[in-house]
């Protein structure tokens, strides 16, 4: 068992990718779903199934690739950890990689990108930047 398992499922997304998978397995849980479908409104992710399998619950993730091939997901970084929280306000919110990267924060409205967290005048922790 892992320790972060966000983290976890951020590098099993990370290495499906850059491996040229279709579709990476994650365990389940109401977070990484929530994490999943951001990734898949965002167009980092080509879909998100809920998978049963004899006693455990699975998360399948469809990965999304440019048209010369290239995987969407280059690199991930895990901003908060459990070591160590980071907590933003909302004038602090900046872009990621110009951009081309998004920040997931977690808010009391919710899980929300740094666009939206913007939008909706509300900082919170910064989970993870995904580009």
């Amino acid at each position: 068992m892992t320790t972060d398992p966000i983290a976890d499922m951020l590098i099993r997304i990370k290495n499906g990718s850059r491996a040229k998978k279709e579709t990476v397995l994650i365990p389940y849980s109401q977070l990484r779903f929530s994490i999943a479908e951001i990734l898949l409104r965002e167009g980092y992710l080509s879909s998100v199934t809920k998978r049963l399998r004899k006693t455990s619950r699975l998360l399948e993730v469809g990965l999304m690739y440019e048209g010369n091939g290239a995987p969407r997901v280059t690199d991930v970084e895990r901003v908060s950890k459990s070591s160590k929280r980071v907590y933003i306000g909302v004038r602090e919110v900046r872009r990621v990689k110009y951009g081309h990267g998004v920040m997931v924060l977690s808010t009391p409205k919710g899980l929300l990108t740094g666009d939206e967290a913007r939008k909706e005048h509300v900082g919170g922790e910064v989970m993870f930047k995904i580009w």
